[in-house]
């Protein structure tokens, strides 16, 4: 009995704590994703992994005209198991996101930021299996990428002008 009415204390002094710290839900109301919700324009593709970075981005905040989202996506393969014939097994994708944030129209940046991801994927003696493995890898990568870029633009979206 007492533990729970301990537990209750604890989690009132934390909701207590938070409310001081002007913590607010980003997805709440009057939160600071509604300012990116529909009103972010994002560069157009080059790649398949571009273009599935690009509809995660759509599927999670929209498409608006409000800001430009630029990117720069690199990925690099590395080989992390080689059998004795002297034969890669499985492979990483590692991925870098370079991202800026402008109002539309205009060349100032109003968020600029940087994240990275990696996942694998294994080849095996069948080309079909191994390219079907590769371009899940790239699209796993695609929305690791997209999410935590999201992630660091709706953290940072209480910057934005009104």
């Amino acid at each position: 009995m007492w533990w729970s009415e301990r537990r209750t204390l604890v989690f009132g002094l934390c909701a207590l704590a938070l409310a001081g710290c002007g913590f607010a839900p980003v997805y709440g109301p009057q939160g600071t994703a509604e300012r990116l919700q529909s009103a972010v324009r994002v560069q157009a593709p080059d790649t398949r992994t571009e273009q599935l970075l690009l509809q995660r981005v759509e599927q999670r905040i929209g498409r608006g005209s409000r800001y430009e989202l630029s990117y720069n996506l690199t990925i690099r393969r590395k080989e992390m198991a080689v059998a004795p014939t002297n034969i890669s097994t499985r492979y990483n994708l590692v991925g870098t996101v370079s991202y800026t944030l402008r109002a539309a129209g205009t060349d100032t940046a109003l968020i600029k930021g940087r994240t990275t991801g990696f996942t694998g994927y294994s080849a095996t003696d069948s080309t079909i299996a191994t390219s079907a493995a590769k371009r899940d890898a790239h699209a796993r990568l695609a929305t690791i990428l997209a999410d935590r870029m999201i992630a660091r633009l709706l953290a940072a979206a209480s910057d934005l002008p009104e």
